[in-house]
């Protein structure tokens, strides 16, 4: 499991200042715990934002007892994208979240390879109900399956990993494979200037 060493947060600290240090502010929070307001290492959050995304559960250490969180939002420079400030939402020890992971597409089609069709990635997130220790960091999906143009491949027909449960309606659409069309491009009609000359006459 990825770790962060956090620190509690005083109000008098400054979040510019904090930055300038490089750190960041941040806070950790749960249905049955109030907001606690943390700081910690940019370069540390940074790494791990990068290998965990929203959908790993980290642990916390440093402000009472370990605690399990997921990375909840993340607030970025809007022009440099640097990290301002992140939220940690702590996991009750025991009870499953409700959590979106990515979905990560395996194979070719042979409706691409066969017949020159597009691939349509119609979902790119899954969201499913899981223990903390049972969730997975991705859900691959197959799409080699997809023959031809009326193929699909539905939320019913991921194979899920064992403890995770998808809170999608299963009969949803997650891939398929369009037929290329291609534009015939019309020659431009020569416009009929005779009215305008007799009028300048």
């Amino acid at each position: 499991m990825l770790k962060l060493e956090v620190e509690k947060r005083e109000a008098t600290q400054k979040p510019k200042k904090l930055r300038e240090e490089g750190k960041i502010p941040a806070v950790f929070y749960s249905g049955k715990e109030p907001t606690t307001s943390i700081t910690l290492s940019k370069k540390d959050f940074e790494k791990v934002w990068k290998e965990a995304g929203e959908s790993s559960v980290i642990e916390l250490s440093g402000v009472g007892d370990n605690k399990e969180a997921l990375i909840h939002d993340v607030d970025t420079d809007p022009v440099s994208g640097s990290v301002r400030h992140a939220d940690f939402y702590i996991i009750e020890k025991g009870k499953k979240v409700t959590v979106k992971v990515p979905i990560e597409f395996d194979g070719t089609p042979l409706a691409v390879k066969d017949l020159g069709g597009t691939l349509v990635k119609v979902i790119h997130e899954l969201e499913i109900e899981v223990l903390p220790k049972d969730l997975p960091h991705n859900i691959i999906v197959d799409v080699s399956s997809l023959s031809d143009f009326e193929s699909r491949i539905f939320v019913k027909d991921i194979k899920l990993p064992e403890g995770v449960i998808s809170l999608l309606n299963p009969d949803d659409a997650v891939a398929l494979v369009t037929e290329v069309i291609e534009e015939i491009e019309e020659e431009a009609e020569t416009p009929d200037l005779s009215g305008i000359e007799s009028e300048q006459k």
